[in-house]
């Protein structure tokens, strides 16, 4: 089992409170998404791993098991490429929970027009495979989102 923990502090909002319907409408898969605080923070790894993927935006960190988790910081933040972002990690380095990934500014985030909200999604996992799944409240950086059964 997998615990995936949150990159970001927060307010937990679910897929059902983020502002695209790709995520929203779970097309990229199951998880939870998380209201940042409005300040400069690191986005760190949600699980033990190795970065399978890594853009300024977004990243996957696939762990022992093969269980891919996806963190997307904010909604269309493609569209301002690697503007505001610091990449930490590269593709292929092995992360620890916890580890710094992205350094970023969310309210600069939001003050650029775009929703900061950002899922943390379970890649190729079905919603059966997921338990406990945070939906609101309040979490701190590497507070418990979900598990990964």
């Amino acid at each position: 089992m997998t615990t995936v923990t949150s990159p970001l502090a927060g307010r937990v909002v679910g897929l059902g409170g983020v502002p695209d319907p790709v995520f929203s409408g779970r097309m990229v898969g199951h998880g939870t998404a998380i209201d940042p605080v409005r300040e400069p923070v690191a986005a760190v790894s949600p699980v033990d791993g190795v970065v399978a993927s890594m853009h300024p935006h977004a990243f996957v960190v696939v762990d022992g098991e093969g269980h891919g988790v996806l963190t997307h910081l904010g909604i269309d933040t493609v569209q301002l490429n690697g503007a505001g972002f610091e990449v930490l990690v590269r593709k292929g380095d092995a992360v620890t929970r916890g580890q710094p990934v992205v350094r970023w500014n969310p309210a600069e985030v939001e003050a650029a027009g775009r929703s900061p909200i950002c899922p943390v999604v379970a890649l190729d996992a079905g919603a059966e495979e997921l338990a406990e799944i945070r939906e609101g409240g309040d979490v701190g950086v590497g507070g418990t989102l979900f598990l990964w059964t």
